[in-house]
């Protein structure tokens, strides 16, 4: 099958066709345009003669009907191969009818299924390519999925912010030191035992890092002063050292001939751009996950995610379980060399987003208006400045990146509306992630941002940690570089009216603007047991089990 015969097939139908307008169709070379087109008349998919003489049209009649034969193709494909060797040809450009029947055929691949052997497998499908497998640079959510369900913190920390045991059994804590233990037997995926020293070297590594740096800078040392106990010295306090250990980005590794290990409850079989295999952790030290193997297959963008079994389709149940996708907000740079760098700019941009965030959920219609903030609960109260308007020299360049576009996209709708010249520039996701340095072309943009596990730790480390959209402005700011420095010596229960503080700045100073909230419904088979959500509102997969049909059973099937 090739898609270009299918872009063809839709796009010109049998008659008279322009050789210009098949090169730019196909958006290859003349040369290359040509080699197709005679290979697909000598395969008898259509005749083709060319048009004599310049500007002469050239004739093609088809022969066959190429989307009837392909979708034939596909459905053969889709029940007889892995589910990822047809994953790929749903990008085709199928017309919608056929599109929406493939999806169905290829929507039964995936969901529980049991092998030969009794091994319970889960197949998930899977929008976007695992971006990286690095605790260390992991700042998006489907790489931080990945990372909690393959990897181990010392200390966990639960919503309410209460510190508990994983990796570290036990802890003493003082205003200047941490001293850890570790639990005893824990093996890494590779089989090695975990030591304090590969704990130390990996904290090392972790705290030494750019992303990180910042964050730990309050860590002057750690050492090993017996096996599995670790110690952290922070001579002039660290108020926030047990919590940032329960991060995401702390996760325990060990690296080993360029492979990094975990010790979580699944280990990484294989991965690649089409899917990535998880296996159950047979050594692991907790509780043995009851599946045996996850795996996430790459699909469409606009494929239904769901977490089904292997029942079939129109006789399962399914229920919805909601978890939080985290907030919108609009960043401007106020350090930026252009007109945003004036508050009476910003501020004017600010009222205008004001008067019109009721309508965001046009551009998108699973995000709801925000105008209380990221600190979900705390409602602030915000004053704001009148402002007049201000001489737009130049237009306002919006940065965005794919998920993005439709609110982007509807940003610079307002400001029109509103006489403002804006422009949209599209970056791919991993440049959009790391473009927040001191050069970043851009006035503003949209940040989707969704909270670890506790709102209070996770708002610090959104401010501080060296992706942070604000981690430029705070170097340039002293009042806020002081609001930063009180989180060290602030005992983390009174870390709520820190928060506020900064974000009630951020916001009033036109910098920081909340903009919708994002919730996700995620549809599961209810054969599905022990749902809970981990990291991100993401499924803890080491929790999932399948109620068996006993009926199959007791019938002989």
């Amino acid at each position: 099958m090739d898609n270009n015969l299918l872009v063809l097939w839709h796009a010109v139908p049998s008659g008279k066709i322009k050789k210009d307008k098949l090169v730019k169709l196909l958006d290859v070379s003349a040369k290359q345009a040509s080699r197709y087109i005679r290979n697909w008349a000598q395969e008898g998919w259509f005749t083709y003669t060319a048009g004599r003489g310049r500007g002469n049209a050239s004739e093609l009649h088809w022969l066959k009907d190429v989307e009837r034969l392909f979708e034939e193709q596909l459905m053969d494909i889709i029940d007889r191969e892995p589910v990822e060797t047809s994953s790929k040809y749903l990008l085709y450009d199928w017309s919608e009818e056929v599109k929406l029947r493939l999806i169905e055929r290829f929507r039964n691949k995936f969901g529980y299924t049991q092998n030969q052997g009794d091994v319970d497998k889960l197949i998930i499908p899977r929008r976007h390519q695992l971006m990286t497998m690095n605790p260390l640079e992991t700042a998006d959510v489907h790489s931080a999925n990945f990372v909690a369900t393959v990897f181990n913190r010392l200390v966990s920390v639960d919503s309410k912010g209460k510190v508990l045991p994983e990796i570290a059994h036990s802890w003493d804590l003082s205003p200047t030191k941490l001293r850890l233990y570790l639990k005893k037997g824990i093996r890494f995926h590779d089989g090695s035992l975990l030591t304090a020293e590969d704990v130390a070297e990996c904290l090392n590594r972790i705290r030494s890092h750019e992303n990180s740096r910042e964050l730990w800078q309050p860590v002057k040392r750690i050492t090993v002063p017996a096996p599995l106990v670790i110690d952290f010295d922070f001579p002039d306090g660290c108020s926030y050292c047990l919590q940032m250990l329960g991060m995401i980005n702390s996760s325990i590794f060990k690296e080993s001939q360029g492979q990094l290990y975990g010790t979580g409850s699944f280990c990484l079989d294989n991965s690649h751009e089409l899917k990535t295999v998880l296996v159950a952790f047979k050594d692991y030290f907790g509780e043995r996950p009851l599946l045996d193997a996850i795996e996430f297959v790459q699909v469409p963008e606009d494929f239904d995610f769901a977490y089904r079994t292997s029942q079939p389709k129109e006789a399962e149940e399914t229920f919805l379980v909601e978890s939080d996708s985290g907030v919108g907000i609009i960043v401007m740079n106020a350090f930026r060399d252009s007109a945003i760098r004036r508050q009476e700019v910003r501020d004017y941009l600010h009222a205008i987003i004001r008067k019109h965030r009721y309508s965001i959920s046009e551009a998108d219609s699973r995000i709801l208006p925000n105008e209380e903030g990221m600190l979900i609960g705390q409602n602030q109260q915000y004053r704001f400045a009148t402002a007049e308007r201000p001489l737009f020299k130049e237009p306002l360049i919006i940065k965005t990146t794919s998920y993005l576009k439709n609110v982007s996209d509807w940003l610079q709708a307002i400001f029109e509306q509103e006489g403002i010249p804006a422009e949209v520039r599209v970056l791919p996701f991993h440049e959009y992630l790391v473009d927040n340095g001191k050069d970043q072309q851009a006035d503003l943009y949209i940040h989707g941002e969704v909270f670890e596990m506790n709102q209070d730790f996770s708002f610090f480390y959104f401010l501080a940690n060296g992706l942070s959209p604000f981690a430029t402005l705070i170097d340039r700011d002293p009042e806020l570089t002081q609001l930063l420095e009180q989180y060290r010596h602030t005992p983390f229960e009174e870390w709520t009216m820190l928060n506020r503080q900064i974000e009630k700045s951020l916001v009033e100073s036109s910098i920081l603007i909340p903009l919708y909230y994002a919730k996700r419904q995620i549809p599961f088979s209810s054969e599905l047991m022990n749902i809970k959500l981990s990291h991100f509102g993401y499924v803890d997969f080491s929790k999932l089990w399948v109620r068996p049909n006993l009926d199959c059973y007791a019938s002989g099937q």
